[in-house]
């Protein structure tokens, strides 16, 4: 695996419609082995070939635990005003979050919602910015994994946005085309992760 270089806005390459993958050859394995670890590295959750100058239908996705709610925040009315008797025993650790990862070759979208979401989203390609977008709620999504068997999956919240977002890039499409507004990120104000009403310049 290597890491590979992430283009920006502005690249002509990133305007193009990508061509569809009809052989998964090793240059497809890997391409894909690298577009996994050029992602995590950029600390993102979407990623697809045209960002990384292959203008090929592939993209990567994990949105492992980005939906969760966090259980150990308190809810009205949940603290103790008397002392406790005996101590409590220790609460069980939280389960591992499901995996949500995906390589989806040649991705089409079947079906999406009529209910939409607006929110916030940004993109690896678009360094430093943060744009308002409305989507679908939910979106059906048909592909070939890397072993080249066709899969659908279905997504809402996060992992709808990020199909969403990356066919956008197949398709020549970034999402500060479809924004109601985009604005500049100041550094500390960045979040750490998504809740879907915050962004993580990740896709």
């Amino acid at each position: 695996m290597a890491l590979r270089k992430i283009i920006y806005k502005g690249e002509p390459l990133l305007r193009k419609r990508a061509r569809e993958i009809k052989e998964i050859t090793d240059h497809i394995r890997e391409l894909e082995e690298d577009m996994w670890e050029t992602m995590y590295e950029a600390n993102g959750v979407g990623l697809a070939a045209p960002q990384v100058g292959a203008l090929r239908r592939l993209v990567v996705i994990d949105v492992t635990g980005m939906d969760e709610e966090d259980a150990d925040e308190a809810e009205d009315g949940d603290e103790q005003t008397e002392p406790k008797a005996e101590p409590q025993p220790q609460p069980e650790p939280k389960p591992e979050p499901e995996t949500i990862k995906y390589t989806l070759i040649n991705p089409e979208i079947v079906e999406v919602s009529d209910e939409k979401i607006t929110s916030k989203e940004g993109c690896l390609s678009v360094p430093g910015m943060v744009g308002v977008v409305e989507r679908p709620a939910r979106v059906k999504v048909r592909a070939l994994d890397i072993a080249g068997d066709p899969f659908e999956v279905e997504g809402e919240g996060m992992l709808a946005k990020a199909l969403l977002h990356e066919i956008d890039h197949l398709e020549g499409v970034l999402y500060t085309d479809i924004a109601e507004s985009v604005e500049e990120i100041k550094p500390e104000e960045e979040p750490e992760q998504d809740d879907g009403k915050g962004v993580k310049d990740i896709v």
